[in-house]
């Protein structure tokens, strides 16, 4: 996979909730979890799998940093 994205966090898929036309895959990234909200076809064409390893792959142009 080659990507232009530079912030790749592998994890294990823990959870995946779909909804009518998008799921919700819930990613373990070392003990944090990463939601994303991705289409139900997505999902299929992937073949994702609770147990699998995935990928968060997080491509934004702002990063929002909050504190205490």
């Amino acid at each position: 996979m080659k990507i232009s994205a530079r912030n790749v966090l592998e994890g294990k898929i823990v959870d995946i909730v779909k909804g009518a036309t998008t799921a919700h895959v819930r990613i373990d990234v070392g003990g944090n979890v990463i939601t994303s909200s991705i289409t139900n076809e997505a999902v299929d064409d992937l073949k994702l799998a609770v147990g699998q390893t995935a990928y968060a792959i997080i491509k934004a142009s702002d990063v929002i940093v909050g504190t205490d």
